[in-house]
């Protein structure tokens, strides 16, 4: 008789899969996260699952995020796991139009966990009118930002555009930057500029640019990186931000020179860490720009998905439908301090985390972020755009030029 073990391997290049052949009883998955947040979410939901189902033992490579992205191309031609982490919208377009990851439809059909209770994310999850995966994870961006700072020079959260503005010109005048950021590795321009495109022009203008559908020098993206100019010279940034990361952007916004920070939720313990107390921070949407439009926000999600060539896909469908349980979300998502897509799952107490999921709930769309909804090359150079678009905005059309080649050679 043979003793179940549960094996979790670490590893940055992927070959476990290339030796061992997945059979009924044996579950093999790849996880993409080795920080130990997530790491040990991922580990205790398994433990939870073969507990359920003791007929099954799972056999887990566990790997770095960013080797991740590079071997997900070939083990899913070559030798799949029974299970990959990868990324909802667009990012995972490429994969389900190459016939590389498996139709679930039925399964978000048939259970009740699904069907009901993952309607804000389901979009997301979903191409060619089917779905082909399963989020266990989600969280929002939005402001951050000095609660204290706001209340010293009386401005309460602004609403709209105007209104951001006017704030703006209050703190500048206090002597204070409105918004600090770290641009050095790109993505946060990024977050910006969706969220300008997100509330100038909204979710499907989102969609249809990320997914080469329209072009940047189209006048719907020229409105937005004209009111990203008006941005710059109104609000401003912290200067020298292109040497900066993210996390070394936290130190003027917690020393109090800049009060505002466009960021995902997961910066939050960074702040704390620099000192700040959670009295001190609070949360906002990102304000409306055009009157009456759908409020869309960024949510990026992360999920776990079948490979076409996937040995055991009855089990991988009893993992799924597992892990979409409301109170396996809750508890997965609690120890990595963020959001569980189930609508039924109970949240974190965090004030963060409560206002994020309301807002999420309400949410005209989730976008998935401009470099998980964009091809990687696209997405290389538009955000190499965007930062250089904050440096210098008078270099828009020499930008816009570039990334409309660009676009034409990654989309054709």
């Amino acid at each position: 008789m043979l003793q179940k073990t549960r094996k979790f391997l670490t590893a940055t290049a992927i070959s476990l899969f290339a030796t061992t052949s997945a059979f009924a009883g044996e579950l093999n998955i790849i996880f993409d996260d080795t920080n130990p947040g997530p790491k040990a979410g991922f580990e205790a939901a398994v433990a939870a699952f073969e507990k359920a189902h003791p007929e099954v033992t799972v056999n887990a490579s566990i790997n770095d995020r960013e080797a991740h992205k590079t071997a997900i191309g070939n083990f899913l031609t070559a030798e799949a796991p029974d299970l990959t982490t990868w990324y909802p919208g667009n990012r995972m377009g490429p994969f389900v139009d190459a016939g590389l990851f498996t139709d679930i439809s039925d399964l978000w059909a048939s259970d009740p966990n699904l069907s009901e209770n993952f309607n804000a994310i389901k979009p997301t999850m979903t191409r060619d009118g089917k779905q082909w995966g399963v989020p266990y994870s989600y969280y929002q961006w939005g402001v951050y930002y000095r609660k204290d700072i706001f209340d010293k020079l009386n401005l309460s959260e602004p609403k709209t555009w105007d209104e951001l503005l006017g704030a703006c010109d209050t703190m500048k005048e206090a002597g204070v930057t409105p918004f600090t950021i770290g641009t050095k590795f790109l993505w946060t321009a990024a977050g910006v500029f969706d969220y300008l495109n997100l509330r100038t022009n909204g979710y499907d203008v989102h969609n249809d640019l990320t997914g080469g559908k329209i072009a940047y020098s189209d006048p719907r993206i020229q409105k937005t990186f004209a009111n990203w100019k008006t941005m710059l010279e109104r609000c401003s940034f912290v200067s020298n931000h292109s040497t900066m990361s993210w996390q070394d952007a936290l130190s003027p916004f917690a020393n109090g020179d800049a009060a505002m920070y466009v960021m995902g939720n997961f910066a939050v313990s960074g702040m704390k860490d620099a000192g700040l107390t959670e009295e001190q921070i609070d949360y906002f949407q990102f304000p409306e720009i055009t009157p009456g439009l759908a409020r869309a926000e960024e949510a990026p999600a992360d999920a776990f998905f079948i490979p076409a060539k996937a040995k055991n896909k009855e089990d991988a469908l009893k993992f799924l439908a597992f892990i979409s349980r409301p109170e396996v979300l809750a508890e997965w998502n609690k120890t990595i301090g963020q959001l569980p897509p189930n609508a039924k799952s109970e949240v974190g107490d965090s004030k963060f985390l409560q206002e994020g999921f309301a807002t999420l709930s309400t949410a005209a769309g989730l976008a998935q972020f401009y470099d998980r909804d964009a091809p990687a090359e696209m997405a290389k150079a538009g955000m190499e755009g965007f930062q250089q678009f904050m440096n210098d905005p008078s270099k828009l059309d020499e930008i816009t030029a570039r990334l409309d080649a660009v676009q034409k050679e990654v989309y054709k």
